[in-house]
């Protein structure tokens, strides 16, 4: 690791957003001190001491340029973004998704950042950020994610004046491959998208799948505390909390049978759990969609009711964490900096973005936010017809009263005209990645 007398920037955090936001300035010749606090303070969710771990799933989800988050990834690569390399360097099958092998992705991620000359990685927990930002005169990014320590939680809380907005996320298994029964399940993707067989399908008859969701709504689960509601974010249900919301609403959303046939018996199932590959060894598969707040004992004994997994090995089960973040129409200006508090930035998770993808990429803007600012330049912000312009309009510009974590989706574009729709879906991301090319390509 390298010692800089002063660093151009300090970051504090080695998550997707911090890594990213390092990777930007270093390469653009500024000196960084990037401060986490893992492996010396650990994480509710975190296994491991090395960065940009993926504590939920191992999926950035879709490549398909038609798709929000396959545009954004795309307008990543134009810009040299660490994390969508990393992510390209170490993907393993997973249909139409970008699904990485988790230990090298983060392993790629650790080593870029050790080994470049112009970061300093300092392993100490902040605590006290108005004291930190008397010892350094340059800007400073925060960038600790929806796990942020209690004690800097509580400082934020204080130096932003305002409560945390919050919700709830929850993580699904990981099952040891070797204790799947190949017998009942088959190798296969929905429609035979990607690869053909990159998932492993778990298939229910009617009344299998009965008899499951009865065992999960009745399961115990993991109450949140007296004086917190609990607020879940949509696009990532506990599978219970869906399961209690109608019976067939699974058999809709994560265990919908369409595009898939049993070759045991001929027929599309009545509902599937799919697995999917979790690392290069195929050693080990998670749970696709099932993400959980049932207890551990009763995670294995419900789970183990699906066939094929009768004698299941959980290499890992579901559990339940809050997420912190901000309420960035009120506190960040358009350069994600604090209003209050002129030096500070923030990025990642925190400031309300929801997914892997999202939060390196306001990491990405983040640097080079900072890149300019410290040349005493004015950055000049993506255009909202492009993935990365939308996503930052949306945390800045949302309605207040109504401001909750988001994925990126084409609803908070700026369509061009003659681009609306979504047959032009693919015009509208050449027209946004030209938009980038020309700006900061």
């Amino acid at each position: 690791m390298n010692e800089l007398s002063q660093p151009n920037v300090i970051i504090v955090g080695a998550g997707l957003a911090g890594s990213e936001a390092a990777w930007q300035l270093a390469n653009r010749g500024y000196s960084v001190r990037l401060y986490e606090m893992r492996p010396l303070q650990k994480t509710p969710a975190h296994q491991t001491g090395k960065y940009a771990e993926l504590v939920c799933s191992n999926s950035l989800r879709s490549r398909n340029l038609g798709n929000a988050v396959g545009l954004l990834k795309e307008e990543m690569r134009v810009l040299d973004s660490l994390i969508i390399r990393a992510a390209d360097q170490n993907s393993i099958p997973g249909g139409d998704a970008l699904v990485v092998d988790r230990e090298g992705f983060s392993q790629s991620i650790t080593d870029a950042l050790q080994q470049h000359p112009g970061i300093e990685i300092v392993n100490e927990e902040i605590v006290d950020i108005k004291a930190f930002q008397k010892k350094f005169s340059g800007p400073i990014l925060i960038a600790t994610g929806p796990l942020t320590s209690p004690a800097l939680s509580e400082e934020l809380r204080s130096l932003l004046g305002k409560e945390y907005l919050y919700f709830y996320d929850s993580i699904a298994p990981i099952i040891d491959s070797e204790s799947i029964d190949r017998q009942i399940v088959f190798a296969a993707s929905r429609y035979g998208k990607g690869g053909g067989d990159d998932y492993l399908n778990c298939p229910l008859n009617r009344e299998e799948y009965e008899n499951f969701i009865d065992a999960m709504i009745a399961a115990e689960k993991v109450p949140t505390k007296d004086f917190e509601a609990p607020k879940f974010f949509e696009g990532c249900l506990p599978v219970e909390v869906m399961a209690e919301r109608g019976r067939q609403t699974l058999a809709f959303g994560p265990m919908k049978p369409v595009g898939l046939i049993d070759p045991r018996t001929g027929n599309r199932p009545h509902a599937v759990v799919q697995l999917r590959q979790d690392n290069r060894h195929q050693s080990l598969y998670n749970m696709v969609g099932f993400q959980t707040r049932m207890k551990y004992p009763d995670q294995k004994r419900v789970f183990r009711m699906i066939p094929g997994l009768q004698n299941a090995e959980f290499i890992r089960l579901g559990s339940m964490h809050r997420n912190t973040y901000i309420h960035s129409p009120t506190l960040l200006t358009a350069e994600l900096e604090l209003k209050v508090h002129p030096g500070i930035y923030l990025a990642g998770q925190m400031i309300g973005v929801e997914g892997y993808v999202e939060s390196a990429a306001t990491g990405l803007y983040a640097g080079l936010v900072l890149s300019k600012r410290i040349k005493g330049e004015t950055f000049q912000p993506f255009s909202p017809s492009t993935a990365m312009g939308a996503l930052i309009r949306h945390v800045i510009e949302a309605d207040p009263k109504n401001f909750q974590p988001m994925n990126v989706n084409f609803g908070i574009f700026d369509i061009p005209e003659g681009l609306e729709g979504k047959e032009n879906r693919l015009k509208l991301a050449e027209h946004a990645l030209n938009k980038i090319k020309s700006a900061h390509g």
